[in-house]
C-alpha cells in the first residue's frame, strides 16, 4: 500500500468496507451484534450466525434497519463441522465472496477447578476454541484463492491473565492467541490476515449475572484502570480497524480493549 501523500479522504476510505461481505458468529446479540452493526455502518453486507435462526434473522433485521445495508441471518452451530461447512458454502452461493470473518461465538462458565465437571470444560473449549478453528479453516479455504481476507477472533483480557473459577474460559481464550498467530503465518503469503481482539469486562448477557453479586461485580471492574464496565459500542472501532484496509500491515496481533486490565 502506498502511504505517501495520504489525505484525510484517503484515511476515511481505508476504513470503508463497501461491497465486502462479513460473517459474524455469535452475531445475534451482545458483542457479536454490536461488531456486525459497526461493519455494516462502514458499508459491509453482513451474515449473522448463531444457533437460533429466528434470533439471527431478528438481529439481521435490526442491523439492516440501523445501517441500510443488507444483512441476513443464518443458523449455524460452530461446534458442528457439517453446519460450519454448509453455512460458508451458502455465503458463497449468496454473495460469491467472503472478505471478513469475526469469531464471536463463545461460552463462559464459573466453577472452581475441583468443582468443575470435565464435560463442562470440554464444552467451553469446543465452542470457544474448536468452533473458532473450524470457522477459520472454512474461511481460509475461501479467502486464500482470492488472495485477500481478514479474520478477527474474539479472545479476552483473560487470554493473558487468570481469574479464579475460570479454568475452562481462560484456557480456551489463551488458546486463541496461539491459533491466531499461527493462522496469521499460514495466511500471510496470500494476504489473508488474522488478528485477535481481547475485550475486558463488557456488560454482555454473559456477564450480567454478576450484577446480582455486587461485590464480585465490583471486584471485576476494579481490575481495570478505567474502573467501569465497557459499553457494547466500544468494541466496534477495534473490529472495524482489523477488518479494514486500515490494518493492512497488521496480522498475528492482539488488540486489548480491556479498559487497562492487562496494564
Amino acid at each position: 500500500m502506498n502511504t505517501e501523500h495520504t489525505g484525510a479522504a484517503d484515511i476515511y476510505a481505508m476504513f470503508r468496507l463497501d461491497d465486502r461481505v462479513a460473517l459474524v458468529t455469535g452475531g445475534s446479540k451482545g458483542l457479536g451484534e454490536s461488531m456486525a452493526l459497526g461493519l455494516a455502518q462502514a458499508g459491509a453486507r453482513t451474515v449473522i450466525c448463531a444457533r437460533d435462526q429466528q434470533a439471527c434473522e431478528a438481529a439481521a433485521a435490526r442491523i439492516t434497519a440501523a445501517s441500510g445495508r443488507e444483512s441476513i441471518g443464518l443458523a449455524m452451530d460452530v461446534t458442528m463441522e457439517d453446519q460450519v461447512e454448509a453455512a460458508f458454502a451458502r455465503v458463497m452461493e449468496r454473495f460469491g465472496r467472503l472478505d471478513v470473518l469475526i469469531n464471536s461465538a463463545g461460552l463462559n462458565v464459573r466453577h472452581m477447578i475441583d468443582d468443575c465437571p470435565a464435560e463442562v470444560f470440554r464444552r467451553v473449549l469446543d465452542i470457544n476454541l474448536t468452533g473458532t478453528w473450524l470457522c477459520c479453516r472454512a474461511a481460509m479455504r475461501l479467502m486464500r484463492p482470492r488472495r485477500s481476507g481478514s479474520m478477527v477472533n474474539i479472545g479476552s483480557a483473560l487470554s493473558a491473565v487468570g481469574i479464579p473459577a475460570r479454568t475452562p474460559y481462560c484456557s480456551s481464550k489463551a488458546g486463541l492467541l496461539g491459533l491466531t498467530r499461527t493462522i496469521a503465518l499460514e495466511g500471510a503469503a496470500d494476504n489473508v490476515r488474522c488478528n485477535i481482539i481481547c475485550p475486558g469486562p463488557f456488560l454482555t448477557e454473559m456477564n450480567r449475572p454478576l450484577l446480582a453479586e455486587p461485590e464480585k461485580a465490583q471486584a471485576i471492574i476494579d481490575q481495570t484502570a478505567l474502573k467501569r464496565w465497557a459499553e457494547l459500542p466500544e468494541i466496534r472501532g477495534a473490529a472495524l480497524f482489523l477488518a479494514s484496509d486500515a490494518a493492512s500491515y497488521v496480522t498475528g496481533s492482539a488488540l486489548y480493549v480491556d479498559g487497562g486490565w492487562t496494564a
